[in-house]
């Protein structure tokens, strides 16, 4: 049975293709939707940019026709855009009257429940909105395209048990032919069946299933980071092999995502010359209460929103303590900056570049929305290398949550790739409060 969709604003500023993807069902926008989309359109970040995707999008569809008479989409499914009627309005409890733009959608998909012989479902991102409808006897839902099981997310890592035959044939040759699922560029524990003390770390070598040993990461560590973990190491190896154009770091507070990727940009740019530049990006997503415009230009602005990344420069460079160091002395990031090896940005100028031959860390990536991602990922040029880091537990974006971000549709999404690699970092390593804090509180 074919059934009626309405849409919140928000499904339409999450995903601005959302009208395309209820298949052969009817999908009705309440009128102040388009008041709400007129009023998003002029915000300069991504929610006003997907307000007027949308906009074009409904213009481009009324020139088929009538859109309060419906349009036809693909696979059968019709559009349609609703009045809001007064009387259906005043019907609403007392404290649910007024003409506030959820009243208004609530009002219309009960109007949509009195004419229609189909299940009618408002879809909608805002929890209270759904928990309103509840109360009205309407059928809600979250809009759950692109999401995510969360429980279920794909950690890059996995143990394999093998005999002690195996282990003498890896070591020998280089390489194992292991019989069982693996995702490409997977990272394995090899135990020993007899000896369960006896492990050796391994990866999946591309699309294959050839198992080769871990390559060992160089004794000075990598820009004087050194992996602390077994996750640490496979997350070194990914990040330094140019065969994987694409890297998701996924873990809790201080698990080293940022600072892993930071240490790898900078050695294989400024060590080995493999990138021309390391550019470094981070949503604008404040936690908290925002702090409202800051005075200067655009380095004074950004400084309060990148200071974690300075924060890991510092250690990487070993320049957080200042007091033995001499008068002229630089942080070693501004010489990189001078140098034109470094560039750090807010990801609001990312859209619309082509980044050739860059390493390209995102940070923070759990606080854009899976279009948003796919906007940074589709920049990339040629020979460069994307690394998405973020925790999916700490997300400061309203409009997505652990299952529906972008950086865990990515890994999902591109686990099976041969160009990519995914790692989820469990263990902190900052500091033992810190370790301890994410774990108690």
């Amino acid at each position: 049975m074919k059934k009626t969709f309405v849409l919140d604003t928000n499904v339409l500023l999450h995903d601005p293709s959302a009208i395309k993807r209820f298949e052969d069902n009817e999908v009705v926008l309440p009128i102040t939707i388009i008041e709400e989309l007129d009023r998003f359109k002029k915000n300069p970040d991504e929610t006003g940019r997907n307000a007027r995707e949308v906009s074009r999008l409904l213009d481009k569809l009324r020139q088929q026709g009538s859109l309060v008479d419906g349009i036809a989409l693909e696979h059968d499914g019709v559009l349609r855009v609703s009045l809001c009627h007064r009387e259906t309005l005043s019907e609403l409890p007392l404290e649910l009257e007024g003409d506030k733009a959820d009243n208004e959608i609530l009002a219309v998909a009960l109007e949509q429940k009195r004419r229609c012989n189909c299940p009618v479902i408002l879809v909608s991102k805002d929890t209270n909105l759904r928990i309103k409808s509840d109360t009205l006897g309407l059928a809600a839902e979250d809009y759950e395209t692109d999401k995510i099981d969360v429980e279920g997310l794909y950690s890059g890592m996995t143990e394999v048990l093998v005999d002690a035959e195996a282990f003498t044939k890896l070591f020998q040759t280089g390489s194992i032919a292991l019989e069982g699922n693996f995702y490409p560029n997977q990272a394995l524990t090899l135990v020993d069946s007899a000896n369960p003390a006896h492990t050796a770390l391994a990866i999946v070598k591309g699309e294959s299933n050839q198992i080769m040993p871990l390559p060992k990461l160089p004794y000075h560590g990598i820009s004087q980071i050194h992996a602390r973990n077994r996750e640490q190491q496979f997350a070194f190896n990914l990040l330094l092999n140019d065969h994987i154009s694409l890297v998701t770091l996924v873990g809790k507070a201080g698990t080293g995502k940022t600072l892993l990727a930071a240490a790898a940009g900078i050695h294989k740019v400024a060590d080995e010359h493999r990138y021309s530049r390391l550019l470094i990006a981070r949503p604008i997503v404040p936690m908290g209460r925002d702090l409202g415009y800051l005075p200067g230009d655009i380095g004074e602005k950004m400084n309060p929103w990148m200071q974690p990344l300075f924060d890991n420069f510092d250690l990487i460079f070993g320049s957080q303590d200042t007091t033995s160091k001499p008068s002229h002395w630089r942080r070693g990031h501004e010489e990189l900056i001078e140098r034109g090896l470094l560039e750090i940005e807010p990801l609001t100028y990312i859209r619309g570049r082509t980044l050739p031959k860059q390493f390209l860390i995102v940070d923070e990536a759990q606080n854009l929305t899976p279009h948003e991602v796919k906007t940074i990922l589709t920049r990339a040029g040629e020979d460069t290398k994307v690394v998405l880091t973020g925790d999916i537990a700490q997300i400061d974006n309203p409009y997505v949550d652990a299952a529906s971000n972008g950086l865990a549709y990515v890994v999902e999404r591109f686990k099976a790739e041969a160009i990519a690699g995914h790692i989820i970092l469990h263990r902190g390593e900052r500091s033992t409060l810190a370790a301890r804090a994410s774990e108690l509180l």
